[in-house]
């Protein structure tokens, strides 16, 4: 069996690169011949993974099983890498391939796809809708309507979101889902101990992402104000909402119990305060926020979660209610503090869930696995 998994761009900077390139690395680990195809703008070198990349001409390769090949791009819109070489590459290729895997959305590579003549079979991976960019999606539509009708299989992350979909309304008998899986966060011991230690006679909130609307930190930050002063939040992230985000915690006075961590932030950082942190918590208000892989790297640290009940997305079901953490309403400020606190209340019972939440549906051998049964199933 040979695969190709087919979609956005690198470097890995969003969950859908990170869902792609997991996939590859597991699959060809597991001796499942895999390659992912992807577009980029330039060498960035921010990591030993760009720089293998840029000696080894465009090629990545894991093993002898995977490899990440990218093409380049001319320029990105609307999230959307502009990149005819990923066309021509499929043109070429796509015979030599079992199963294409196109991870949605992504028009660049659903047109890559639609031009190659390929015949052989489809999965696709609907990681979202496109629920933001309405003009954008009324160009696209055709296409993907036409990638809903060729694909032979269409997995979902969470079987809320398939459910759900709109677009995926007509077509249920061959959708399934398959969950995010990931590795364990290595967060460094002595590190995330530093970092409790600063912070001794608090209880520690962590929340990561892109600082833009969808996110909802405006209400987490609303929300610190009705907590105790014992709370302190933790805040990484850097998008176009730095500078108002970073006027609300001066308006409400919560300097000393908000920091907000912009720019790059090094990964051993990011696993530490994953690691050290007593609730991580995930305040996104739109369906945009489709699985939240954030939650699953805090559950594989046996750090419990506070996320929201936003309709129709799957993030709730990831953080299991009363099991993992709990749900708060999105866009309210007092629900997620009460959640806070809730969690705070258990924190031993909802780490030990969380942790064994974890190991029961998000690592990364499960996912491989059930992944590979879903190949074995269309072949």
């Amino acid at each position: 069996m040979k695969v190709l998994q087919l979609g956005k761009f690198y470097p890995i900077r969003g969950g859908v690169e990170k869902v792609m390139w997991d996939l590859t690395e597991g699959l060809s680990a597991a001796g499942v011949t895999c390659d992912m195809l992807c577009a980029r703008l330039r060498r960035d070198g921010i990591d030993e993974r760009d720089k293998a990349l840029h000696q080894g001409g465009g090629i990545f390769r894991f093993n002898e099983y995977g490899r990440v090949i990218c093409v380049p791009a001319w320029t990105k819109k609307a999230a959307t890498m502009i990149a005819p070489a990923m066309v021509g590459w499929v043109r070429k290729h796509a015979a030599e391939y079992d199963i294409i895997h196109v991870h949605h959305p992504d028009p660049m590579a659903a047109l890559a796809l639609r031009l190659s003549g390929y015949k052989g079979k489809v999965v696709l991976h609907w990681h979202s809708d496109i629920v933001s960019q309405r003009f954008f999606l009324a160009l696209y539509k055709p296409l993907q309507t036409w990638l809903i009708r060729r694909a032979d299989r269409i997995l979902g992350t969470t079987p809320v979101y398939v459910a759900s979909s709109p677009y995926l309304k007509e077509v249920q008998e061959k959708c399934g889902y398959v969950p995010i899986g990931i590795d364990p966060i290595p967060f460094n011991a002595a590190h995330a101990e530093a970092i409790r230690t600063c912070h001794s006679g608090k209880t520690l909130l962590f929340s990561l992402g892109r600082l833009v609307p969808y996110k909802g930190f405006s209400y987490l930050i609303e929300a610190m104000s009705l907590l105790p002063e014992r709370f302190h939040l933790i805040l990484g992230g850097k998008g176009p909402l730095k500078e108002a985000l970073e006027a609300q915690i001066r308006g409400k006075d919560l300097q000393h119990r908000v920091n907000l961590l912009t720019g790059y932030i090094p990964d051993e950082t990011v696993y530490a305060l994953f690691g050290a942190a007593d609730i991580f918590v995930l305040p996104s208000v739109m369906k945009t926020e489709a699985f939240g892989i954030v939650q699953i790297e805090a559950m594989s640290c046996g750090t419990p979660v506070v996320a929201t009940r936003i309709p129709e997305s799957g993030v709730s079901w990831v953080n299991e209610e009363g099991v993992s953490g709990r749900n708060a309403a999105p866009e309210d400020a007092r629900s997620l503090a009460d959640a806070i606190l809730a969690v705070e209340a258990q924190k031993e019972n909802y780490a030990e869930g969380a942790a064994r939440r974890f190991r029961e549906c998000f690592s990364k051998e499960i996912i491989i696995n059930k992944i590979i049964s879903e190949y074995e199933n269309l072949s």
